[in-house]
């Protein structure tokens, strides 16, 4: 027996040939009763353990999320197998390089394989100055030389950054905020990282902080659902900054140890979306629990936009760290060096495709090298 301030709630568990129901029996303080059964599509395996979700209490409304049947964990992908593009661009330059040799016209082509990485001209410059200069000095001779300390320069500048996901603090609630537009994967992000963290034990609140979209609501209850997650939402058009506060509160009372906060994404250079995430941001501090990661999502396909985007969103919410999606495909994975070299904002996580399993930890050493093999 689960039991509120306002509502009494009891809840059973049953099995069928089709898998298992929640029977959900729903008393208000107005003695009235709504029985509620909610069938769960998944089918129950010995090795797949069943896990009820809590239930979250609002206003007399209950949200009582379906069981969750934990699926078998898939191996992630890696970095080299989904960033074709970008392989692909330097892949036909060092081809060439390779087939003529050390020429005037071996900078220009990579140059032009750089920029077309979205590297951006600043670094490409910082990277092939030193390499032209060990040229006409001797101390390099041949293409694979050249191609080599490219390499090491790149991997150079990504070698300094603090890529760990914090979860410091100790018995109040851990808060990781995430900002950026709409339409770069922000709500599935949260999802992914919230099976990711309750696969690890972590217990997870999600924060419903988009009240301006909601289809964001719905999406992240459904990965609420599947994770295991306690939920919480206000009302559509509502402040974010007040659901973003109950969240944390609800977590802090409840002994939840990470609370995943959503944001709205309208576009970045409206600076009425900058004013509210500032105030969420404030509101949050006051809540229960520690602020200690604020992550801006990007998409990677769109290139030098998402470095524009990093300026406008770190300006306003003291970003921490940046989740790179949709890296898989036809994005430029040279956005990478551009955020963290120009703004000095590590890249945390990357997203390499749709599934839970395809957000991982970024490591720069398998990133280079993906792109030189």
């Amino acid at each position: 027996m689960l039991a509120s301030a306002t509502t009494n709630i009891a809840i059973a568990l049953g099995t069928s040939g089709a898998g298992i129901a929640i029977l959900v029996v729903i008393r208000s303080r107005r003695n009235r009763t709504r029985v509620v059964t909610k069938p769960v599509k998944e089918t129950v395996t010995d090795a797949a353990p069943v896990v009820v979700a809590e239930v979250v209490v609002a206003e007399e409304e209950v949200i009582v999320p379906a069981a969750v049947v934990v699926p078998e964990v898939a191996a992630a992908p890696s970095v080299r197998e989904k960033a074709g593009r970008t392989r692909s661009l330097f892949a036909s330059a060092f081809q060439s390089i390779r087939g003529r040799g050390i020429d005037s016209a071996t900078w220009d082509e990579l140059e032009e394989t750089l920029l077309l990485a979205d590297i951006g001209i600043g670094l490409a410059t910082r990277l092939l100055d030193p390499l032209r200069a060990a040229v006409k000095e001797g101390s390099l001779r041949s293409p694979d030389e050249v191609i080599s300390a490219l390499r090491d320069g790149m991997t150079a500048q990504l070698a300094t950054s603090d890529r760990s996901l914090h979860l410091d603090a100790v018995g109040t609630p851990n808060v990781w905020l995430f900002v950026g537009v709409n339409g770069v994967g922000k709500t599935t992000t949260i999802g992914k990282i919230a099976t990711a963290q309750t696969a690890q034990g972590t217990t997870v609140l999600m924060a419903a902080g988009d009240t301006f979209r909601a289809a964001a609501a719905e999406q992240l209850q459904v990965w609420a659902e599947r994770s295991g997650s306690a939920f919480v939402r206000g009302a559509e058009g509502g402040d974010p900054a007040s659901v973003i506060f109950d969240g944390i509160q609800s977590a802090a009372a409840k002994g939840i140890q990470l609370v995943l906060g959503d944001t709205a994404g309208r576009l970045q250079n409206k600076s009425n979306l900058m004013e509210e995430l500032k105030k969420v941001r404030r509101v949050a501090d006051k809540a229960e629990g520690v602020v200690n990661e604020v992550l801006l999502v990007i998409d990677a396909t769109t290139g030098q936009n998402g470095l524009a985007q990093a300026r406008e969103f770190a300006a306003a919410t003291d970003v921490t760290g940046i989740v790179l999606t949709k890296l898989d495909g036809s994005a430029k994975g040279g956005i990478v060096f551009a955020i963290e070299t120009e703004l000095g904002i590590p890249v945390k996580l990357v997203g390499l495709g749709e599934t839970a399993v395809d957000l991982i930890a970024f490591d720069p050493s398998e990133f280079v090298s993906a792109l030189f093999e």
